[in-house]
């Protein structure tokens, strides 16, 4: 029996019976040989941590654009919190925590430069629209290792189309990344609007408060205690009403308060031009593209995709730096 084997049969006694296992995996897009020492969950999260789009998260906008100071989070951060939060849901419940994680790792490989202001201006200006969720499932299929994706299972593909709050996990371990997304950015875009002295603690609201907790840390605490007790033991991965309900109350404080913010959000009008700019000028200019882009083309991807694709992947510091290439004049010299 191969290592593995042994795991697969440690899942089977140990995990709960509504938990994923690996040897009952859908399976890949493209099948291959199993690895003898690590299941197929261990090695999609390996091929996420090790693919390109994965490293160029830490230079992408979580909420904040640019700010002064080395302890905002980015888009790299949010995706380890995310992890974390999903992790310790998943061992706690017994659920499979190598399924949890990988989803979790790949949740966001496809978001724009510059967080939602990004995807927005992409969605926009692109008639086949953009939707982060949708691209993240694009790269890791079509876009990484130069047009071989990184063949993932179904489970893991169907929990990163699925992250968003519209989404519908096919697995209890897409859910509970489903869950912990949005309580990692709730958790960290206010720690990070505390930071940058838009709020304070004592704004959160008594009938928020009263509930899940007045500093970040309670509340984070009290989210994921509240989703283990609430689904432990049941096929189904849920909050209590009154913990769901203080939570949709966060998000619309939030969305009043930060994301809507003007202060906040000074910049992302900027942004937004930025990146229609950049998607208008490679719809015309399509042989500048690299080549991995250029061979997409060849083999019949739309142009409008394509370029999306180019655009869409690129950090913020790429993104900025390829529009001064573009339209800011250099002085002249000699």
């Amino acid at each position: 029996m191969t290592i593995r084997e042994t795991l697969e049969q440690w899942e089977i006694e140990y995990l709960s019976p509504y938990a994923t296992h690996s040897k009952d995996s859908k399976g890949r897009l493209k099948e291959e040989e199993q690895c003898d020492i690590r299941t197929v969950f261990q090695r999609d999260r390996d091929r996420i941590i090790h693919c390109k789009a994965f490293r160029r998260l830490k230079d992408k906008t979580q909420v904040f654009l640019t700010p002064e100071g080395d302890h905002y989070r980015t888009r790299l951060t949010h995706t380890l919190e995310v992890s974390q939060n999903a992790r310790t849901i998943a061992r706690a419940l017994r659920m499979n925590e190598e399924l949890v994680e990988a989803i979790a790792l790949g949740h966001d490989l496809g978001h724009t430069p510059f967080g939602h202001a990004g995807e927005r201006a992409l969605n926009r200006v692109c008639p086949l629209g953009f939707e982060h969720n949708e691209q993240s499932v694009r790269t890791v299929d079509r876009l990484e290792k130069s047009g071989r994706g990184l063949n993932l299972t179904i489970e893991v593909r169907d929990g990163i189309l699925n992250h968003q709050t519209i989404g519908k996990p096919h697995t209890l371990e897409g859910k509970i990344v489903q869950f912990s997304d949005k309580i990692a950015y709730i958790h960290h875009d206010m720690d990070d609007a505390i930071r940058g002295g838009i709020l304070t603690e004592k704004d959160v609201p008594a009938e928020i408060g009263d509930v899940i907790g007045y500093t970040t840390n309670e509340r984070l605490n009290h989210f994921i205690h509240d989703i283990v007790s609430t689904s432990f033991g049941k096929n189904e991965i849920r909050m209590s009403e009154p913990v769901a309900e203080a939570m949709q109350k966060l998000r619309r404080f939030m969305f009043e308060r930060v994301y809507q913010n003007p202060e906040a959000k000074s910049e992302e009008g900027k942004a937004e031009v930025l990146m229609e700019t950049l998607y208008l000028y490679y719809m015309k200019h399509v042989d500048e593209l690299p080549d991995e882009f250029l061979n997409l083309l060849s083999e019949g991807e739309p142009r409008e995709r394509v370029v999306c694709d180019y655009v869409g992947a690129m950090s913020d510091r790429f993104a900025i730096a390829k529009y001064e290439e573009i339209y800011i004049p250099k002085s002249w010299h000699v």
